[in-house]
């Protein structure tokens, strides 16, 4: 169990929960949307929500550097020194925002030495939110009821459930679907789709195609809490802050850890 993960990990679901009405306010208006140099899209929410997480995390550890979205570029020279620090997408799925089907979160996560260690999901549509402390178990709790425990399932005989995106889809999935066979897809926005791996919901979350880090760091903790993993395409634990870009690679969600998924690839 690590301490840091443990010692912040109610503070930071508090800021989470704090954070949705920043975010639904601007949600139930007209909102602008701009987009950024790589044409994706950025909204006051992003925005605005960015500034209570940071602001927040700064008062709650003031010695803790905070790497975000909207934040602006952190030289690769200076981050390579931070053994700990927080990594933050202040509204991922941002395409479902703007689209107001409520498939959107707030992701914040802890860092230490390379590896995700604390986890913080919030819906703000919806009030869920899911979490995990490294060596702690990972949960799910509803507009604050009782937290329930996360488990991954099986991989069942017959068929399979699998995630897919909602507004990125990637038609080179289509092959790996053929190859395994019998199934249902779900698609969804945001880490929403990691969450459903956790819980049990679905079986595997295939991504090919561009992700920065602050996209998976929080789900990571809490998919491999819930004894599930987020792996590259050769079995790999994704690894945060080793190199000067942010990008990730190709990564795959998976429940089942003992089943061949790359055979399928």
């Amino acid at each position: 169990m690590t301490d840091l993960a443990v010692k912040y990990l109610d503070d930071v679901i508090a800021i989470a929960n704090a954070t949705s009405p920043v975010i639904l306010d601007i949600y139930h208006s007209s909102f602008n949307v701009q987009h950024k140099d790589d044409l994706t899209p950025v909204t006051d929410a992003d925005v605005a929500a960015d500034k209570f997480i940071v602001d927040a995390l700064s008062r709650l550890t003031p010695d803790i550097p905070i790497l975000s979205e909207e934040s602006g570029e952190i030289a690769f020279d200076q981050r390579k020194h931070w053994q700990s620090y927080w990594l933050v997408d202040p509204l991922d799925g941002t395409r479902e925002f703007i689209k107001r089907n409520g498939e959107f979160t707030i992701n914040i996560a802890l860092i230490e030495n390379g590896v995700a260690i604390l986890g913080v999901i919030q819906q703000p549509v919806t009030g869920v939110c899911y979490y995990a402390a490294r060596g702690a178990g990972a949960f799910k709790s509803e507009n604050g009821s009782a937290p329930v425990p996360l488990s991954v399932r099986s991989k069942p005989a017959d068929s399979l459930i699998i995630a897919g995106s909602r507004s990125h889809w990637d038609t080179s999935l289509d092959a790996f679907l053929e190859k395994i066979g019998s199934h249902e897809l779900i698609r969804l926005g945001s880490s929403l789709k990691s969450c459903l791996v956790a819980e049990g919901e679905a079986d595997i979350y295939l991504k090919r195609g561009p992700t920065s880090e602050w996209d998976t760091a929080a789900a990571q903790v809490i998919v491999e809490e819930a004894q599930g993993a987020i792996v590259t395409l050769d079995m790999q634990p994704l690894r945060y802050n080793t190199k000067e870009s942010l990008l990730n690679p190709h990564f795959m969600v998976i429940g089942d850890t003992r089943f061949p998924w790359r055979d399928f690839l």
